[in-house]
């Protein structure tokens, strides 16, 4: 096969798999998100009440730093 011939099938598969994505590809719009329309959602009650005190995960929070700290070039 020729390398032109191969260039172009390579085109081709390309610009498929391109056209084939930017069909399959659904971004959401924006919209304001209201109470009349809370089919789709499930609305938190008005006196919603937390009965376990919340507490920070401190080995969390530790993990995250030290994830982000690593994230920097070595200078």
């Amino acid at each position: 096969m020729k390398l032109e011939i191969a260039r172009g099938l390579f085109l081709v598969g390309a610009l498929g798999v391109a056209a084939v994505a930017l069909a399959a590809w659904e971004q959401p719009r924006t919209q304001v998100l209201s109470a009349t329309h809370s089919g789709e959602q499930c609305p938190l009650p008005r006196v919603a009440k937390a009965s376990v005190a919340v507490k920070p995960d401190h080995d969390l929070l530790l993990f995250m730093f030290g994830m982000s700290q690593g994230m920097r070039p070595q200078s």
